[in-house]
């Protein structure tokens, strides 16, 4: 992927710059390029922006998604205004592509992959998380040598995908200490005005089965914003003792909480309900304290599940999913049902854990859709909420609630009709916008 200088670009301003690339002859674009700015456009207008404006319906059913073609004015990293369109405006021609909100990673490791250097594929003989931990322990130190610039390399993946916003899961463990944090932040640095971030400390190898107490707490001092756990039961041998130090260490700190869950059965159960008394004894971890993967609801009977889920809802306890397919498949539309916060990321990319991995949460949605036959127009429609973290054009009654005067300036322009299409198709990305600033283009 070509890394190319905003001063190749810009002559004297933001809407320049923006013309310039989004303007070019379509060959100019063959391999895609993201973009190094330095600052950010002040303001710029998009005309021939396609949006939704409402279903179609015939007898009773949405049948279609009526769009329109508009001007979008950016200012100073917000939309300013939705205007009419007019073709003869001195702005930047998005050639009727569809405006998305901007798409969310929101549970992946940049901090540890093959990624951006020769291809290789994971070992079967790693098939535990304690295996993982063993070869962990002896693979870190190289990979760490490289580790800045293949996470940077993962940013550009995403970018071009269309995700200007990630979650990263960054090890703490006594074999990379906090090196591994480090030199994600310097990636995170670099990229800061193209790509934003959350991290969280994660103690891959566990909390005290690596005796990694001490560095959780440096790591939860440093510029984290979630403390991350691993199944207390398997790894640490107490659900009750890990998840109190991960709670009593988020709330020293005013940290949110995201924990890998992979455990099933009873320990993954009480893992689960355990973490939600707490949350609901400490209200301010509500809306911040998330359960990645969470294996166990997808084993449940119907009617523990649903009682699982109403509890999650009401301790406003997120969930997290990769959206497995094989003999998992996550009850996500059940946790939908009950208003529990289900969001999506691509986890591992091409890395030990791991050998797949395209970039897209786009794909997710998609893979969602498939799996749970959402394959009418209204039901494609509403699936890419998983991808934008649940920020839709429309409503389901097909009202335009997206995007309006003062959002944030970060979106998408895809190469579909509607976002139904988009979902469906897994539409090519065409560029990405993040906070106002044209950061990728195709």
């Amino acid at each position: 992927m070509e890394s190319i200088s905003r001063k190749t670009f810009i002559q004297s301003s933001g809407l320049l710059l923006a013309s310039e690339i989004l303007v070019k002859k379509p060959d100019a674009f063959a391999s895609g390029a993201v973009l190094r700015a330095n600052k950010p456009a002040k303001k710029w207008t998009l005309k021939n922006v396609r949006l939704e404006t409402g279903f179609m319906y015939e007898d009773g059913e949405v049948i279609a998604t009526q769009t329109g073609l508009f001007r979008v004015e950016i200012e100073d990293g917000k939309i300013k205004a939705v205007l009419p369109n007019d073709p003869k405006a001195e702005a930047t021609d998005a050639k009727g592509q569809l405006m998305l909100p901007a798409f969310r990673d929101m549970h992946i490791h940049l901090d540890k992959t093959f990624y951006g250097g020769p291809w290789k594929a994971r070992l079967a003989k790693n098939r535990s998380v304690k295996d993982m931990i063993v070869f962990e322990q002896k693979t870190l130190p190289e990979l760490l040598k490289t580790s800045t610039y293949r996470a940077e390399k993962i940013i550009e993946l995403l970018q071009s995908k269309g995700t200007n916003f990630a979650r990263s899961h960054v090890n703490i463990e006594p074999t990379s200490k906090l090196d591994s944090l480090k030199n994600l932040q310097k990636a995170i640095e670099n990229k800061k005005d193209t790509f934003g971030t959350e991290l969280v400390a994660f103690p891959q190898h566990g909390v005290f089965y690596s005796h990694s107490e001490q560095l959780m707490k440096e790591a939860a001092a440093m510029d984290i914003d979630f403390i991350g756990g691993l199944d207390p039961n398997a790894i640490d041998g107490s659900v009750e003792k890990q998840i109190d130090f991960i709670v009593q260490l988020a709330l020293d700190h005013s940290k949110g909480i995201d924990i890998h869950l992979h455990e099933g059965g009873e320990p993954g159960l009480r893992t689960v309900e355990y973490l939600t008394q707490k949350v609901l004894e400490n209200p301010a971890l509500a809306d911040k304290t998330f359960l990645s993967h969470c294996f166990v609801l997808a084993r449940l009977e119907k009617p523990k599940l649903e009682e699982t889920a109403e509890k999650l809802a009401h301790a406003r306890v997120g969930v997290i999913s990769t959206v497995p397919f094989g003999n998992t498949i996550m009850p996500i539309p059940t946790l939908y049902r009950y208003g529990v916060n289900v969001m999506t990321g691509n986890d591992s990319i091409v890395d030990h854990w791991n050998t797949f991995g395209t970039g897209s949460v786009l794909q997710k949605a998609n893979m969602m859709a498939q799996l749970y036959g959402q394959s009418t127009e209204l039901d494609l429609s509403r699936c890419l909420k998983l991808a934008t973290c649940n920020i839709l054009p429309l409503d389901e009654k097909g009202k335009q609630q997206w995007p309006k005067a003062g959002d944030e300036a970060s979106v998408v322009l895809v190469d579909a009709s509607c976002s139904a299409e988009a979902v469906a198709r897994v539409s090519p990305v065409k560029a990405l916008v993040h906070h106002g600033n044209l950061v990728y283009r195709n």
